[in-house]
């Protein structure tokens, strides 16, 4: 990708997944912050204003759905992409209404979550062949 840096905001619970995620993203050109709760996304939003949240929809304290009905409130919110183990077809089409730009469904192939955030990101047709680099798991069942 060319121009500056995407800035990735990650909203997870799981530390190793968190972890996971945040090196690739950083792999693959994005500057990126943490937070394992709703209450401590939502600030970093207002402090930070991340061009894409990856965001688990089962976080403790606000829960996704309330960082996304905050975030389709906005002039110019964030791209956003689910990242959870809700399976329910409801849950993927909410999440699209609410404003959500991917849903990526736990467990994922790392490259697809990767591929999800930087195509949010991207001008059109930016990515169209770009190669996506990813980190090994050291863990398969952290994803």
């Amino acid at each position: 990708m060319t121009g500056p840096q995407p800035r990735v905001l990650i909203v997870e619970d799981d530390p190793g997944l968190l972890l996971l995620v945040r090196s690739n993203l950083e792999l693959a050109g994005c500057d990126t912050s943490l937070a394992a709760d709703g209450i401590t996304a939502l600030r970093r939003i207002e402090t930070e204003s991340p061009d894409a949240v990856v965001v688990d929809l089962m976080l403790p304290g606000l829960d996704g759905w309330s960082i996304l009905a905050e975030l389709r409130d906005q002039t110019e919110p964030p791209a956003v992409i689910v990242c959870s183990a809700r399976s329910n077809p409801e849950d993927r089409r909410r999440a699209f209404e609410w404003g959500a730009r991917a849903y990526v469904q736990k467990p994922f192939e790392v490259e697809e979550l990767v591929r999800a955030v930087l195509q949010a990101v991207a001008p059109t047709g930016e990515l169209r062949h770009a190669q996506v680099q990813t980190l090994p798991l050291a863990n398969p069942e952290l994803a």
